[in-house]
C-alpha cells in the first residue's frame, strides 16, 4: 500500500512539473488613453476609478498578472478568465463599442454589480480590494441610467 502510494505521489508530481511546461501567454494590448472608458465624455467622475480598482485585471488590457499565474494549472484558468472577461466587455477599448452598445454593456454591469456575480466571488476572495461598496454599485447604475438618457434623447 505504502508502495503504492509512493507511486501515484511520483506520477502526480511529474504530472504537475511537465504541466508548468504549458504556459499561456500574459497578454495585454496596448492602451490607447483615448479610447478608455475614463477618456469618453459622459463617463461619471469616479467611475474610471471603480473599473481601475475592481475591474482592471478581467476586464482591461492593464491586467496585472498575479503570481499564481504562472502556476499550472492556475494559469490557465486565469488566462482564459482575463480573456473570457475582455471579451464581455473591455473598458480599455470603451470608444470601439457604438452608444447603443455602451448602453447595454452598461446596464449589464449594472445588473451584475447589484447582483453580486461581479466581481467575481473566488476573485474579491484573494482580491479583497476589488469588492464593490453600495456607491461603487451606485455609480454603476448611474453610469447606465446616464447612457440611457443619452441614447433617448
Amino acid at each position: 500500500m505504502a508502495k503504492r502510494l509512493m507511486q501515484v505521489a511520483v506520477v502526480l508530481v511529474a504530472l504537475f512539473a511537465l504541466a508548468q511546461l504549458i504556459r499561456p501567454p500574459h497578454v495585454n494590448p496596448p492602451i490607447d488613453p483615448g479610447r478608455t472608458i475614463g477618456a469618453h465624455a459622459g463617463t461619471p467622475d469616479g467611475l474610471a476609478a471603480i473599473v481601475d480598482r475592481a475591474c482592471r485585471d478581467c476586464h482591461t488590457n492593464a491586467t496585472v498578472w498575479p503570481w499564481y499565474s504562472n502556476v499550472a494549472p492556475l494559469s490557465w484558468v486565469v488566462v482564459a478568465g482575463v480573456a473570457k472577461g475582455r471579451k464581455a466587455i473591455n473598458f480599455s477599448e470603451w470608444a470601439s463599442y457604438p452608444p447603443a452598445r455602451q448602453h447595454e454593456l452598461l446596464a449589464a454591469a449594472c445588473r451584475d454589480v447589484s447582483a453580486g456575480t461581479m466581481p467575481g466571488s473566488a476573485w474579491t476572495k484573494l482580491h479583497p480590494e476589488t469588492r464593490l461598496s453600495p456607491r461603487d454599485i451606485e455609480m454603476f447604475c448611474a453610469a447606465a441610467q446616464q447612457a440611457d438618457s443619452r441614447a433617448s434623447n
